[in-house]
Formats: structure tokens, sequence, C-alpha cells
């Protein structure tokens, strides 16, 4: 592909002028060229705020696409893939695993996203976070706007669980505006729907713990709060056309006995049954809750789909698969979902969400993190299959890293969850053979954890030495036997956890860039390093729709680039609700 010289490129730039005029009131063409946009200079992190994040997010899209020639292009439909903690290392340690198990060099195989041909790194702090959350980051990359950790779908202005406050600071989601704009919309998860970053997608509350009414406080039901599932029903217009995943007993109501799952009732305490609120709502829908139910389903002919398939987060792939429980691959929801989705002749966007990496890793379990990956990868591939790159943006991210590591020098080909063979240092003489050890002498395995419940002294539930998953402890103490000798241990084991270097009760996330990969229609754009707020930017600066949606808004320039921050307010006339929620 041809590109411009820097200097070529520079002096486009430099040519340019700030055109910060009137908002566009109609569908506007955005020509090939885009001036630059002026950002004020500020004091940070003091001066941000929700209006300058989101000209900043602007103006870097708008020069990334510059930079890319990628201006004239135009995506019909968007998939953001969310690869819930899917940090580098994880990445990197997946594709080893996934040749591995092919029976193929691990080292050079590449999983389905790693394919694509434009990648950038992520900058994921929070406004008050130097270590982010999900809620706050997928805030970001759905809005543009970044904010703080714990929200969903508000601007950092508020106090956390401050529902009065957070009324006018709500921001507007590429789904919200994907639905305005007569697109079609889904999201699908292995975690809880209602979870930090499918939620992300649809819902606007203070407090990512408020899924079910009956997690509310009684000072936020008196402010007018609603809970995420609740949101997610009543969503303006016809609602999700998709939305797939975890969390049913949040849509029922209390004491009702789950379909599925004995033991496990309706937590809903207001009152209302979502599900047959959504069924009676959508009659020519289809709510399903196993696998088999999906599956038969004629997706070509169906309207919407609620799919429900777990009172609460879905299994592990591990567990789904060995288990033979009956709950949809990531796959088997995103193919389905396209399907459905596809139907629109004016387009869709799709968000899919590979929640359960970040809980493995939190876990400590480096087993079911890759298992997670490779199943996400999976979904990537089912994507491409039902889809054409000439109309779709795909994008697949991740909202934070974790600690897990990949270390030590382990010889070409040693098993990815195995103990490390080879070398003790950089400097030793090639042929180095067999187990390498510390200096103490004990062998050790390539993936290990910065922090977690992997610790080896004892805890109140599990003896002093390697654990085992899952390994839920409320107090710990302090090895005093030194490191076991994992010579005797099968590190490999499925529940096999490996050692962390302080004990936490659950893992911590990481605070460094995470990758982006895209392909199709404006993925090249995304290169470089960029605050991971543009990635919301670049996505509606190169699909006609959204940005269109943004312009009647009140969004745009002269030039029809969206870099004021829309209101919430503005979005629901827009969808013909009163301003107020």
């Amino acid at each position: 592909m041809f590109r411009p010289s820097p200097l070529a490129r520079r002096a486009t730039l430099l040519a340019s002028f700030s055109l910060l005029g009137a908002c566009a009131g109609q569908a506007v063409t955005p020509p090939a060229a885009t001036a630059a946009i002026d950002v004020p200079a500020i004091p940070r992190p003091d001066g941000e705020t929700p209006p300058w994040w989101f000209r900043q997010g602007a103006a870097s899209a708008a020069q990334l696409s510059a930079q890319s020639n990628s201006g004239t292009q135009r995506a019909k439909n968007v998939i953001v893939f969310l690869g819930d903690g899917m940090s580098l290392p994880t990445i990197a340690a997946a594709h080893v695993r996934a040749g591995q198990l092919k029976g193929v060099d691990g080292e050079s195989y590449r999983m389905s996203f790693e394919r694509f041909p434009f990648s950038a790194l992520s900058r994921t702090y929070e406004t008050d976070q130097q270590t982010p959350d999900s809620a706050g980051t997928m805030t970001a990359i759905m809005s543009g706007v970044k904010t703080r950790a714990g929200f969903i779908g508000v601007s950092q202005v508020p106090r956390r669980q401050d529902c009065t406050a957070s009324h006018g600071q709500e921001l507007v989601s590429t789904l919200e505006l994907a639905s305005a704009a007569g697109m079609s919309t889904g999201a699908i998860t292995t975690t809880r729907i209602t979870h930090a970053t499918p939620a992300a997608t649809y819902g606007h509350l203070p407090e990512r713990n408020w899924e079910v009414d009956a997690d509310l406080t009684a000072d936020a039901k008196a402010q007018g709060c609603k809970d995420f599932a609740a949101q997610l029903i009543d969503f303006p217009g016809n609602g999700l056309t998709v939305a797939m995943g975890g969390g049913r007993t949040e849509f029922m109501l209390a004491g009702e006995d789950d379909p599925v799952e004995q033991g496990k009732v309706g937590q809903r305490l207001d009152g209302r049954d979502l599900i047959g609120e959504w069924k009676r709502r959508h009659p020519d829908g289809a709510y399903v809750w196993s696998g088999q139910q999906l599956k038969s389903l004629d997706l070509a002919r169906t309207k919407q789909v609620l799919g429900l398939f777990n009172a609460s987060h879905l299994s592990y792939e591990h567990e789904r698969v060995n288990d033979k429980l009956d709950e949809p691959s990531l796959a088997q929801m995103t193919a389905s979902a396209i399907d459905v989705l596809k139907q629109n002749p004016n387009g869709f966007f799709l968000m899919v969400e590979g929640g359960r990496i970040d809980h493995a890793l939190h876990a400590g379990n480096a087993y079911r993190a890759l298992d997670e990956t490779i199943a996400m990868a999976d979904a990537v591939e089912a994507a491409l299959q039902h889809t054409d790159p000439r109309d779709t943006l795909i994008v697949v991210t991740a909202d934070h890293s974790h600690t897990m590591t990949f270390a030590g020098y382990p010889r070409r080909g040693n098993d990815i969850l195995g103990l490390v063979q080879g070398h003790n240092d950089s400097y030793d003489e090639e042929g180095g053979a067999g187990l390498a050890r510390d200096a103490a002498g004990k062998p050790y395995t390539t993936l290990g954890f910065a922090n977690g419940p992997g610790y080896t002294g004892a805890s109140d539930t599990q003896p002093e030495g390697s654990k085992t998953f899952p390994h839920s402890a409320h107090e710990y103490s302090y090895a005093t036997k030194g490191r076991p000798d994992l010579a005797r241990v099968k590190t490999s084991d499925p529940d096999y956890m490996q050692e962390s270097i302080l004990p936490m009760k659950a893992e911590t996330h990481g605070g460094e860039d995470v990758a982006i990969f895209a392909n199709g229609p404006g993925a090249a754009a995304f290169h470089g390093e960029l605050e991971q707020n543009v990635i919301f930017h670049v996505i509606v600066q190169h699909t006609p729709r959204l940005r269109d949606e943004l312009c009647k808004l009140g969004s745009c320039n002269k030039e029809g680039v969206p870099v004021d921050r829309p209101t919430y307010q503005a979005w629901l006339q827009q969808v013909g609700l009163p301003a107020v929620r």
C-alpha cells in the first residue's frame, strides 16, 4: 500500500487549518482530507474534562486517519472484540499454546486476529487510576471519553455511587449511536450480560456493581438509578437486536426457580419479570437459555434474540467442553449474532467479549486464561467467515492487562504450561539441557504471576505449597518452607495455579499498554500508540452512519468531524424520548 513520506504528511497537516464552526444539522459526507482539529492545552491531570477528552480523541483519530490515508474508507458494519484482561504476555502465551495443541510450532503460530494487517498499542489508565478496571476502560472505548474506575457510561465528574450528580453526565455509546442510526445492535459475552464490559455498551451508572435491583442502595433507588438488567430490557426504541451471555437470575423474580440450575433462584425485588417483559415486547424475537435452543433457531428469519445461558457467568471453556454443559461457545454465539444482525441493510454494530480471560487471570490459573483467549480467537475467526472485509471493520483489543509473566529461558518448543527446560542464564553456553533451576536449585515454570492466590504460603483453605484451582482464601501466611519442588508437580494440569510473588485474594490488573488489532475499512488508522478513548473516534470517523448520527446530535464541526461531546439528553430526544431519565 502506498503511503506518503513523513515530510509529505507533515506538510499536509501544517497546511491545514482548524475549522471549529457550527455543528451539522443533517448527514454530512466528510471530505477525503480533514483539517487539523485544535485541542486546548491544559494542565494535566487537573485540566482534563469530558469535553476535552472527546476533542482530544477526535483530533488524534483524524491525525491517524490522515497519516494512513484511510479517510475515504467507509465501514457498513463494526465488530469490537474485547478480550477482558488480554495482556500482551497472555496473547503471546496463548498463541504458543494454540500451536502446541495443533502439533505445530507454537512460537511462530498466529491466532486469527494476530493475522490482521494493522495493529497499535492502547494506553489504558483511567482519570483516577494508573492501573485501571474494566468499567472505566470499556466506557472509554465505547464513548470516546476517559472516566473513573467503577463508572459505566458516565463521565468522571460525579462521585462514585452519586446518582443525582450523574444525571447529565451520561456518555453516549457506539451501540446507542448505531441504534439511533437504524443499524442493528448486539452485545454478547461469556460473563453476565450485566457485567462491566457489556453494560458499557448500553448502560449508565456511577457504580459497576449495580447489576440487579437487589444490589442498589436505598439512596440509589431514591435518586432514580436503575440497575443494568432493567436498563438492558428498557433500552430505548426496539432494544438491542441481540443480547447473549449469562446472568439469567438477575432478570427473574425473586424466589423463582432457575429453569436449568437447581438451587438457583431469581434475584429481582422490584416485582418485574424482565424475561417475560422482553418476550411480550418482542413477539417476533426468540428467548433461549441453552445451546441447543440457539442452534435450533432459524437465524435468517429471527428478528431479535435474548440468550441467557447461565444463572451467573458462563462456564469456562474447559468446563463447558469437558462437562458437556449445554452452553454455546463464544464462536457459536458470534456466528449466530451476525446471522441475525446482517438482515438489516443499514448494517450493524456488535460487541463481543471474551470475559472469562480476566476471571482466569484473577484466579491465578494460566491454563484457563489461555484456553479462554484461544476461544476468543475462534470467535474472531467465526466473524471473519460470516462477514465481508470490504464493508466490515473488526477491532480486537483489551480493556487492561494483568500481572501474568512470560519469563525464563525455555528452549524452543517447551510446553508453555510446563517447567522451564533450558538455560538459567542468557550467558549460558549453547546446549543447556534438562530442567532450568533457580538460584536455590529448584525448577520453575515459564508462566507466573506478580501477585495473586497462587502464593505458596498457607491459607485458610489450602496448606503451604502449590495451590489448586479454585483457591478462594480469606487469610494467608507467608511461606515458611521456601518454594515447593515443582519437579514433583504436574504444572500442565488444568487446575495447577502458577506461583505468585505476593499473596492476594485475587490477582490484580496490570497498568501497561494493551494491543489493538484491526481489519477492514479504516483499520489502517490503528497504528502507533494511542489513548484508549481514541478507539471510539477511529470507529465513528470511518463509519458514515455513526458519524452522521453524531452530527445530528450537534457534535460535528464544519467538516463533519465529531469534535464536541454529545449529550445523552440530546440522544434521548433523537430517539423520541423525554430528555430526563
